[in-house]
Formats: structure tokens, C-alpha cells, sequence
């Protein structure tokens, strides 16, 4: 059996750069966009209004949404306070009756 061995030349030294690259931004075209504005016209306008009225919507949403958040988790950490309270003065209790049980 034969081993066939290709013969390589040597690779040249690779060079690791410490300096970290920035992550590249993609670039982002609208082809045909100008065009459009001139042959729509009118449409064109219509469907940028309708637009503009659903991103303050959505964004209305969103601060609604946040508040709502923010609403829940002060419920929730009066929920908890209201927990250990009522968690205290059970105890408190217990023990309370646990003393008048022992000296009976």
C-alpha cells in the first residue's frame, strides 16, 4: 500500500491582531424608492400617513404597556410586604398562644 503525500509549501505566519474589530454595520439601500414617490403620488402619501398613525399607535401601546408593568410590580412588592406582615403577626400570635397553653 502507498501513501501519496502532497508536497505544500510552507504557509506564511499568521498574525493575530489584539485589537478587536467592530462589528461591521449592515448597510441598508431602498432601491427604486425615489422612483416611486414621482409614480405613486398620491398612494404614496396615503400609505406614509397610514404609516406614521400605526407606529403612534404601537408606540402608545408600548408606553401603556410599561406602565401596566411598572403598576404590577409595585402590586407585587406591596403583595409581599403585605405577606411578611401578616406572616409576623401570625407568628406572634403562636407564640402568643403557645405561652397562654403553657401556663394554664
Amino acid at each position: 500500500m502507498c501513501i501519496l503525500r502532497e508536497e505544500r509549501s510552507p504557509s506564511p505566519p499568521i498574525q493575530v491582531s489584539r485589537r478587536r474589530q467592530q462589528p461591521k454595520k449592515p448597510k441598508l439601500q431602498v432601491i427604486g424608492l425615489t422612483r416611486n414617490r414621482r409614480r405613486c403620488g398620491e398612494g404614496y402619501k396615503d400609505m406614509e400617513l397610514k404609516n406614521l398613525k400605526l407606529y403612534l399607535q404601537n408606540r402608545t401601546i408600548f408606553e401603556e404597556n410599561e406602565k401596566l408593568r411598572q403598576k404590577a410590580y409595585l402590586l407585587h412588592r406591596e403583595n409581599l410586604a403585605l405577606t411578611r406582615e401578616l406572616q409576623t403577626k401570625l407568628l406572634h400570635l403562636d407564640h402568643f398562644s403557645t405561652t397562654l397553653i403553657r401556663k394554664q
